[in-house]
């Protein structure tokens, strides 16, 4: 009876991970949904300069076409930053086959369904798994309702038609006024320095903005083509990875009403002919995922927007458009 009361344990604990691992995905739908993926040329392992916008450090980039031997040496007196290792992606494939493994293990050791008992035996065990389950995806939304700010209220601020990006006031290389915000507080010792190196202006702000909006709604399309010409070819492929993945998974996820709510200039720098510029951009969205075959809602919410803070940094090659090379997750 122990024997088989510990079986029954394993099996449904093992099953119950693989069903929280699998809401925590779905749940992180949006592009770039975890972590940091892309490149940002010599600054791609280091950490964005502290903005209004995202005051905290920016979760580091850990998929990136770029390795730390090609990064340029720092200035001496420059204390070196940690560097995140390409890893595979965002852990979910590694921590899925060490679930399923635990699960194979469980019921292979009680002979395949052996040991369960009856038919009542086998209701049971899927009982404790439902139960368990329901528990963890009510753990996982009040988690993420609570690490999420509350969406913008109707109509607060008036206008999305008017980029909301801009110049910060003290940043060297960007215009400021009386009036303006007070500054960001001071970043930590191992952060960059806010720069603009390269005079961003307004015509930028606003592709920035209508790159966010682009960039979100070809993802909910699920059109890879137009995020081939939005971003990076190293950008594009991951986000057709993820794509492919809703795919292999049976689910889409539908963006729309993207609005800007704040966003200021992290840094702007040049490295040759090449510009670069990470921005902090807080918005809001509707992000929900479906069912492909049905329709039916799997998570979010279609009547509720979100709001989201991250770091996109664009990228210029001779003074051609901007296009998406990186996103960070805000912490």
């Amino acid at each position: 009876m122990t024997m088989m009361f510990s079986r029954r344990s394993r099996a449904v604990l093992a099953l119950a991970g693989i069903f929280a691992v699998g809401l925590m995905s779905i749940a992180e739908a949006r592009p770039g949904r975890s972590g940091g993926i892309g490149s940002r040329g010599s600054r791609t392992f280091d950490e964005p300069a502290a903005t209004r916008t995202a005051p905290a450090p920016a979760a580091p980039i850990q998929r990136s076409q770029t390795t730390p031997s090609q990064v340029q040496p720092r200035p001496a007196g420059t204390a070196p930053q940690t560097t995140a290792q390409p890893a595979g992606r965002f852990g979910g494939g590694f921590l899925g086959g060490l679930l399923g493994a635990g699960l194979i293990g469980a019921l292979l050791g009680a002979g395949l369904f052996g040991g369960l008992g009856s038919l009542a035996g086998m209701l049971g065990l899927l009982l404790q798994v439902a139960l368990i389950g329901g528990l963890v995806y009510l753990a996982v939304q009040f988690f993420r309702r609570r690490s999420q700010p509350q969406p913008a209220l109707a109509g607060a601020g008036g206008a999305y038609g008017r980029s909301a990006l801009g110049p910060t006031p003290g940043l060297p290389g960007a215009a400021g006024g009386p009036g303006a915000a007070a500054p960001a507080p001071a970043a930590p010792a191992r952060r960059r320095e806010r720069t603009d190196e390269i005079g961003i202006g307004p015509a930028d702000y606003e592709a920035f903005e209508r790159s966010l909006h682009d960039v979100q709604t070809a993802y909910g399309r699920e059109d890879v083509a137009a995020l081939w010409t939005l971003a990076t070819p190293e950008m594009a492929g991951y986000l057709q990875e993820e794509i492919n993945e809703n795919a292999r998974n049976n689910v889409v996820n539908r963006i729309s009403d993207v609005k800007l709510v704040q966003g200021d200039l992290a840094e702007a720098w040049r490295e040759g002919a090449t510009d670069y510029a990470t921005v902090a951009m807080r918005y809001a969205l509707k992000d929900v995922t479906l069912d492909r075959a049905t329709g039916r809602v799997v998570a979010g919410d279609p009547d509720r927007p979100q709001e989201v803070t991250e770091l996109w940094t664009f990228r210029r090659d001779a003074g051609g458009p901007w296009k998406l090379s990186a996103i960070q997750q805000a912490a």
